[in-house]
């Protein structure tokens, strides 16, 4: 995404109070629109949870895992376009009614010269789709990989300290290499603990 491209900018109260663009937005630390989708899928009782590694071309956390898909709305946007980043970024074409919502999360990151205030529109997809069904926009997604879901659920409580994932990155080469390891919380985005927590009880509600 170009850093002029226009995003709809809201005060605290999550009233809209204009257009600025990408850069101005995260200079300034204007509030402004994201789409979150979380993939959780059931397999023999055992429900699992997909995460995107990051590519390692991105200016922000690369090689980092995080949310399945996600991305900016533009002010052209509604909710519902959002959509589009699950295409694009790990090529799963999904219907916005196909998605349950998970509310509006507010999720805010400073650091130097970048303020990152975001209104996050999360969802969950209870996907049937296996590893070979991605197809992933490498600038922006290296690797998909899954956990399960009470693995993840324990590391972000402090009930455990490392978790096992797996599933594929591509190199650089483009070739697709098997990943399974063992990873800490410092292998992902450093989102608050308290927006792990708040998306997991979330998700906890609609699968149970």
């Amino acid at each position: 995404m170009s850093e002029q491209e226009k995003l709809k900018i809201f005060d605290d109260n999550r009233n809209l109070i204009g257009v600025a663009s990408r850069s101005d937005v995260h200079r300034v630390g204007y509030w402004h629109e994201v789409f979150h989708c979380w993939f959780i899928c059931n397999e023999q009782g055992i429900d699992y949870i997909y995460l995107q590694i990051r590519s390692k071309n991105k200016k922000d956390y690369p090689n980092l895992l995080d949310i399945t898909a996600a991305g900016h709305l533009l002010a052209d946007e509604t909710v519902k376009d959002g959509v589009r980043e699950i295409k694009e970024e790990i090529g799963i074409d999904v219907a916005f009614e196909e998605l349950k919502q998970l509310g509006i999360i507010n999720y805010s990151v400073v650091k130097e010269n970048f303020i990152d205030q975001e209104l996050a529109n999360v969802f969950l997809y209870l996907s049937e789709n296996n590893f070979d069904d991605f197809t992933l926009q490498e600038e922006e997604v290296s690797g998909i990989v899954r956990a399960k879901f009470t693995d993840f659920t324990q590391l972000w409580y402090g009930e455990r300290d490392e978790i096992e994932i797996n599933g594929f990155e591509i190199n650089n080469d483009g070739n697709k290499l098997i990943i399974k390891e063992n990873i800490t919380r410092v292998k992902f985005v450093p989102h608050e603990i308290s927006f792990y927590k708040e998306v997991i009880q979330k998700i906890q509600e609609q699968i149970k």
